[in-house]
């Protein structure tokens, strides 16, 4: 005769596996809400957050032309979310959340260049609130703060190593003519399966492009990196992985075909970003990093030591970036709702 242990105990004889599992599923633990897509160490991402994720990078764009798109896009966008999440927990941990006061001078300095029409009409077009806008604020500025401590501060260039890159290189330093060494974050319309960025994001038609720049553009001046988001956004396969870095070039070079284009580079100055430009191939928004006249640049150029200098910082930076993302993953708890569905669903079909 089995003993009874009453309506709330969650421990049964060993022979009956299956009434346990039952049990264990049906009464001592509870099933996780419908609304949650991922869970990071236990901290729900809710479906609603998702959809508001996808509204603020898309908010015009059509999700229902292509199901399996559609999929892969929540995907990704969720893989954001959850990444996010587990580096503010981070920064929570280690006493780095940004100030109400930091926000509140971001905030004010990303309104600034609108009138509160305009600005309420861009929050619209996001799907966003102010509370919303000022909470990713508010996580951008205290996972920067985590990664100016745990990586940027770790980080030493020291003079041998930028005597040894010149000395190496010292060919790319001698300028036949003069040259501008620009960035750029490019945003095309036309589907392409080979376009590869660290978020796998490709607009599909105009409409998305141009949706897909205004957010980059608001996120720079927000004051995100530039080569960052180039590395996570720009659909220019080529120069995304170097944060959008074109290197030098001659201005001999610049798109003659384009004078508009050509005219505003040359127009611009050392550290400058311009705005949208809109362009044959795309949107753009470029960089001006360095303009440099002909001849051999010395290693006594002060310029030329700090350009070396930031270029082996960003490498090193970029670098342990990445492992401290995988780190930070591997210790974190997630557990991935949506993804789940999604599999499950295969069997559905």
């Amino acid at each position: 005769m089995k003993k009874y242990m009453g309506p709330s105990a969650c421990w049964t004889p060993v022979f009956a596996v299956s009434s346990a599992l039952a049990l264990l599923l049906t009464g001592c633990s509870r099933p996780v809400s419908p609304n949650v897509a991922a869970t990071v160490n236990g901290r729900p991402i809710t479906y609603a957050e998702l959809n508001r994720a996808i509204a603020a990078q898309f908010p015009n764009a059509s999700l229902k032309a292509n199901a399996d798109q559609t999929t892969q896009l929540r995907l990704e966008a969720l893989r954001a979310l959850i990444d996010n999440e587990i580096m503010l927990q981070r920064a929570e941990k280690e006493g780095l959340l940004a100030s109400d006061a930091d926000v509140d001078a971001k905030f004010n300095e990303l309104k600034a260049p609108y009138t509160q029409e305009e600005f309420q009409k861009l929050l619209e077009q996001r799907k966003m609130s102010v509370a919303d806008l000022k909470a990713q604020i508010r996580r951008e500025l205290s996972v920067n703060k985590l990664f100016n401590k745990e990586i940027g501060s770790h980080i030493s260039i020291a003079d041998a190593d930028v005597t040894a890159f010149y000395n190496v290189n010292k060919a790319s330093f001698n300028l036949a003519e003069n040259k501008v060494r620009i960035a750029q974050i490019l945003v095309t319309s036309a589907p392409d399966p080979n376009v590869t960025n660290l978020k796998n994001d490709k607009a599909q038609n105009d409409q998305q492009a141009r949706t897909k720049i205004q957010m980059i553009d608001l996120r720079l001046r927000q004051g995100e990196d530039f080569a960052g988001l180039a590395q996570n956004y720009s659909e220019d396969s080529t120069s995304a992985p170097n944060g959008g870095d074109l290197g030098f070039v001659p201005e001999s070079a610049l798109d003659k075909a384009n004078p508009d284009l050509r005219k505003a580079i040359l127009d611009m100055t050392p550290g400058q970003v311009s705005p949208v430009l809109h362009t044959p191939e795309g949107y753009r928004i470029i960089k001006m990093i360095s303009k440099e006249p002909s001849g051999q640049r010395q290693l006594s150029d002060p310029r030329v030591q700090e350009e070396i200098r930031q270029g082996l910082f960003q490498g090193k930076e970029q670098l342990l970036r990445s492992a401290f993302y995988e780190v930070a993953r591997s210790e974190a708890k997630v557990v991935n709702y949506y993804a789940q569905s999604v599999l499950e669903s295969r069997d559905e079909k």
